[in-house]
């Protein structure tokens, strides 16, 4: 059992800092379609106007490297402390597990499975910390990962409207005109806003789960050793006989 406090405050503080991070983005978003919104009503692009969206692409991107930054020590932390809840369930309900411990830091970083395994190694964590009997408490954490996931399948949409924008922006006069390629671009990032606007909506259902799920585990140790468990998912059949397999 590994109940220390170090990892979880740790977490919970990057998790803080998250929120002013994405207003912060949000703000940045913001401000560009706004410069594009000046130079669409003029009609043209003049020599102040693009040294307003200059201005406000530069802001944009230094906001960018620091919600990298933050984002990526959030996920590492975020990583090493469900793997420990992990390991935490496993004394708590052992054999019961669909996924292997090593998943439970590797699924969030594999590109695919990573819409599904954490998930389903979460509901197997809950079901292991709350006492035999009970239900667990998911609505927190389904809460947080509609959430998330919402806000993971928004990005990748603005991130090809992006795309397309850029695009036809650097073909003007060939196929598009830079009008076009403005007002594309407009789209994406409302659709890159509403995408940190549902990242910040989860961000405090993630400290509440992390709070909630350390409480349960923490009940369940004190509640004294498990009582011998057998894998909700049926034990395994004997190829040789009617009867299920020897442990």
């Amino acid at each position: 059992m590994d109940l220390r406090r170090g990892v979880r405050i740790a977490l919970n503080v990057l998790l803080c800092v998250m929120v002013p991070v994405l207003v912060l983005g949000i703000a940045a978003i913001g401000k560009v379609r706004s410069t594009l919104d000046d130079i669409l009503r003029q009609g043209e692009i003049g020599s102040g106007a693009l040294q307003a969206l200059n201005d406000a692409d530069g802001f944009s991107t230094g906001v960018g490297i620091l919600h990298f930054v933050v984002l990526a020590a959030t996920a590492t932390l975020w990583a090493v402390w469900f793997r420990r809840v992990r390991l935490n369930a496993e004394v708590f309900a052992p054999g019961t597990h669909r996924f292997g411990v090593g998943w439970a830091a590797g699924a969030w970083f594999t590109p695919a499975v990573n819409l599904w395994f954490p998930k389903q190694i979460a509901n197997d964590i809950y079901r292991a910390s709350v006492p035999p009997g009970q239900k667990p408490p998911k609505g927190l954490l389904n809460t947080w990962w509609t959430l998330w996931i919402a806000s993971f399948a928004v990005h990748l949409l603005g991130v090809v409207m992006d795309r397309i924008a850029a695009v036809k922006l650097m073909h003007v006069g060939y196929f598009a005109d830079w009008e076009e390629g403005a007002r594309l671009l407009k789209s994406a990032l409302v659709v890159e806003g509403l995408s940190s606007l549902l990242l910040l909506a989860a961000a405090p259902f993630a400290l509440l789960v992390v709070r909630q799920l350390t409480r349960l585990q923490e009940q369940r140790f004190l509640a004294g050793p498990p009582a011998p468990t057998v894998p909700p998912y049926g034990p395994p059949q004997n190829p040789f006989g009617a009867g299920p397999a020897a442990y």
